[in-house]
């Protein structure tokens, strides 16, 4: 599933869609991120990994403008600080959360028109509608279906929908992996790789390292708020602390690698 694109290089850039640098996010007293630096280019897919607990969910909230957080946030060119969520939203900003909060009594329609809430003022809103409906057909099937009602895989689906809805020029994935079995696991990851093709950049979270990995461009191993390594997808997959501690392989070679 690897593109051929050319991996994102580790630095701020004017031409990036995302440069965060030196990003700090507390929870009270308690420092749950720490100084993280990370870059997505245009049009590429970007990967944070990590186990439980590392930070990973706290660093995309931040970004998305859900949490406070010290550092620098620069999307499109410009500083998001004062953006609100909506504003991050309209500029092509989009989370995609951990839980997929869709709206459980309401149809997988009414899901998606939702998505196009920010972008309601401006045309092209059917044209988005039949683009994830020809991207995601059983959508299109299921489409008179109460959101609550269908399965995981679908879920997942409806959740990449609605963020698709609102034209976005960052996606913000939060472990779209999470809960799903493998064959729908492969299925997802394929949708996300396709991304590509349409210029939407992807920040992707997630614990499954060896799906992101394959997927991804670039990217960064996070642990205890902290990024450890960073590097194009194919070196960190190779790498043995990453292969030992992430992918389940036996180290080989210097472990501090």
């Amino acid at each position: 599933m690897r593109s051929s694109a050319q991996a994102p290089a580790a630095e701020a850039s004017p031409r990036n869609v995302l440069d965060v640098e030196r990003l700090s996010v507390a929870y009270g007293k308690v420092l749950a991120v720490r100084d993280v630096s990370l870059h997505v280019a245009p049009g590429t897919i970007v990967t944070v990994i990590g186990p439980n607990g590392a930070g990973k969910t706290t660093l995309l909230a931040a970004i998305a403008g859900l949490l406070p957080a010290q550092g620098v946030i620069r999307c499109f060119g410009e500083a998001a600080w004062p953006w609100p969520v909506e504003e991050r939203v309209r500029r092509g900003l989009v989370l995609v959360p951990e839980k997929r909060e869709l709206f459980a009594s309401m149809s997988v329609a009414d899901n998606l028109q939702l998505g196009g809430f920010a972008r309601r003022r401006e045309r092209g809103g059917e044209a988005l509608l039949a683009d994830v409906y020809a991207r995601f057909p059983r959508l299109a099937e299921r489409r008179d279906q109460l959101a609550g009602t269908l399965s995981g895989g679908e879920r997942q689906m409806l959740a990449l929908g609605r963020a698709l809805m609102a034209a976005p020029k960052l996606l913000l994935l939060d472990e779209p992996s999470l809960g799903l079995a493998p064959l729908v696991v492969r299925d997802i990851f394929s949708i996300i790789a396709t991304l590509r093709q349409t210029g939407v950049a992807v920040l992707l979270v997630e614990q499954n390292a060896r799906a992101a990995l394959q997927v991804a461009d670039y990217g960064y191993v996070l642990e205890t708020g902290e990024l450890a390594l960073e590097g194009p997808s194919a070196s960190l997959a190779s790498n043995p602390r990453v292969a030992e501690t992430y992918l389940g392989q036996a180290g080989k070679g210097d472990r501090g690698a």
